[in-house]
């Protein structure tokens, strides 16, 4: 059956867009010329030679010395040439306390000279100017600003959301003297370890119509690339049809994006993603850091986390705050952040950090006479609608708690009895289960809150629910499943969704946008609200460099960490836990057979019966950090 082939999906658009306008109506122009700033255009030259092309906004007023606020991006400075003018693409709250706004293409994209290579390795023991990366470029840029901008003060920030975050991070690497302040925002870090492509070891979907977009750029070129249309307005139907990964690239794409291809040929975390990982080399940070993300960031919270951990593990120093907030990816930088989806959260989120969080943060250490006294960890509690300060991720005077999967659907805090005893379902992937209930091209800004109860029908969905809780249980940090499982198959996917299911007398009504599958002001008795999901692939069990088949029938022990929370499942809601072997198409399906998932073909695909055991010697659980009143 032939597809409609139509513009690149949802999310992927979501990520270009706040790339390229890295803000939306919240913080960009509204058209007019900033009566403010002189724009000017340098091609700044890096130590190889190569000439990167950067703008410059330098405040009118002369009078006061001002500090540089950098964003190197992967995404385009705006429009180029005298009619750029108008797209001066910097925070308003930032614009209203001054600072020299730099936004630079980065090697070998847009206008800059030099070879673009995606999440750019960082090079260990540079031998001589031809050795160049991120952190370099970053360097070089800011000593050149210094030494040829008039009127600065001697002190520089870097930030950036998205792939210009991994930008961001890279310049805190071997930092320049003058860079003071930084704020990796979403930042990518390990694109095999979980941001953007990976979810343990499975392959989202949508990946491939962002990297066959903007993995066929060339430097140069002052002009954002052309869409690859791969995806269709009914994603679920388009990628059930188009089979792998690999099938899919070759007839929407003819293999024709470099970085695609090579994603395909490294199917495991081997030297290719080892070398794209930044968290080995965030050492001895000398800037202040402020890493952000939102609970419901679909791409790089896992990038946030692990930033501001591996960070706090090698530099012990007093300023490398998190913030954490109720948004999806890039939502802290647009809009208010009052809500998501079906769900409020009470009040506008994102106006506050950009206003009460982000401005102090760059003021108090790039500007002398600016002081402000912000917590090691800004986090918003979903549930309550709070936020809530702490000295430290996870929060030190968390506890561990166990959630216990128990036979005939239970949740408890008490271990199983012995006896073997387990539940099971048939996993078919020509009927994957679907990860959101409405119709979409792909990854939706909005599933990872989105109501579950679509799922909770299916036969192939396993669902465990809690009593009515007799008080608030609170849980921050990692979650944690540990399942004893087995397959017919040789490999399987193990899909864990945690879920807050709201009483049938709940008096909050759905948030007043309309993006959900309720309708605005509905009730949402009865909803039942995902808190956390994530998948592992069963091969990766034990390693993600090595990965194993599993044993066709046998018990066997998987278990991983899922990304990190602070949620507050109130008195009279349930805790509930889905478990399943699918979630299509946010990631690709498993033949149910080990092998090379990218190029499966039609015939590999397979049912098979997967079972999770619940006794004192198979006892499948959740492990939480739980906060106690």
């Amino acid at each position: 059956m032939r597809t409609k082939r139509v513009a690149i999906a949802a999310t992927y658009l979501s990520i270009v867009l706040i790339g390229i306008a890295q803000s939306a109506a919240a913080q960009t122009d509204t058209g007019a010329t900033p009566p403010r700033y002189a724009r000017a255009e340098y091609r700044i030259p890096m130590r190889d030679g190569a000439k990167l092309f950067t703008v410059v906004y330098t405040p009118q007023d002369t009078t006061v010395r001002v500090p540089f606020l950098v964003n190197r991006t992967r995404y385009g400075v705006g429009r180029y040439g005298p009619e750029g003018y108008t797209t001066l693409r910097t925070p308003n709250e930032l614009r209203r306390d001054p600072y020299i706004f730099v936004v630079q293409d980065v090697r070998g994209s847009f206008m800059s000279e030099g070879q673009f290579v995606d999440m750019t390795p960082q090079l260990v023991g540079k031998a001589g100017p031809t050795d160049v990366d991120q952190s370099t470029d970053a360097y070089d840029t800011i000593d050149w600003l210094v030494k040829h901008v008039a009127h600065n003060n001697g002190k520089a920030g870097i930030w950036g959301v998205s792939y210009d975050g991994f930008y961001a991070a890279a310049g805190l690497i071997n930092a320049h003297p003058a860079l003071k302040a930084g704020s990796p925002q979403a930042p990518q870090a390990d694109w095999f370890g979980g941001d953007d492509l990976h979810l343990h070891g499975t392959f989202v979907l949508d990946g491939i119509e962002y990297l066959s977009t903007w993995g066929r750029t060339r430097p140069g070129q002052p002009t954002t690339p052309s869409r690859a249309k791969v995806g269709a307005n009914d994603g679920y139907r388009f990628y059930l049809e188009g089979g792998s990964a690999g099938t899919i690239s070759s007839r929407f794409v003819h293999d024709s994006s470099p970085m695609l291809n090579e994603v395909m040929r490294h199917g495991t975390y081997d030297d290719f993603w080892k070398a794209r990982n930044i968290l080995p080399h965030l050492k001895d940070i000398r800037p202040a850091v402020m890493t952000v993300s939102g609970w419901y960031d679909a791409n790089n919270l896992y990038g946030a986390l692990h930033v501001h951990q591996a960070i706090a593990k090698s530099t012990p120093q007093p300023t490398n705050m998190l913030v954490l907030g109720p948004w999806p990816h890039g939502g802290w930088n647009r809009g208010t952040g009052s809500s998501l989806g079906d769900v409020e959260f009470g009040s506008a989120t994102a106006q506050f950090f950009r206003d009460s969080i982000r401005s102090p943060f760059f003021a108090s250490h790039l500007k002398e006479s600016a002081t402000a006294r912000l917590p090691n960890v800004y986090a918003f509690e979903t549930g309550t609608n709070a936020w809530r300060t702490f000295d430290a991720w996870p929060p030190r005077q968390a506890t561990r708690q166990t959630f216990y999967l128990r036979e005939n659907g239970g949740i408890s805090f008490d271990a199983p009895p012995p006896g073997k005893t387990f539940d099971e379902f048939r996993n078919d992937p020509a009927r994957p289960v679907p990860f959101i209930q409405r119709i979409a091209p792909d990854r939706t800004t909005d599933y990872m809150i989105q109501d579950q109860r679509f799922a909770a029908r299916r036969p192939d969905v396993l669902v465990y629910r809690s009593e009515p809780l007799r008080a608030d249980v609170t849980i921050a940090g990692p979650v944690r499943p540990s399942l004893w499982v087995s397959t017919t198959g040789s490999d399987a996917d193990w899909v864990v969704k945690l879920i807050d299911v709201y009483p049938d007398d709940a008096p909050e009504k759905a948030a007043k946008t309309g993006t959900g599958p309720l309708r605005p002001g509905e009730s949402m008795a009865g909803y039942q609200q995902l808190v956390r999901g994530d998948v592992l692939r069963g091969k990766f069990r034990n390693s993600m460099e090595q990965p194993e088949p599993m044993v066709p029938g046998a018990s066997t022990h998987v278990a991983f960490d899922m990304m990190d929370v602070l949620h507050t499942f109130r008195k009279g809601h349930r805790i509930m836990v889905h478990v399943q072997s699918t979630w299509f198409p946010l990631v690709d399906r498993n033949p149910g057979q080990f092998m090379d998932v990218y190029h499966a073909t039609l015939s590999d695909y397979h049912p098979t019966t997967q079972r999770v055991y619940h006794s004192a010697t198979a006892p499948s659980r959740i492990d939480v950090n739980v906060i106690r009143p």
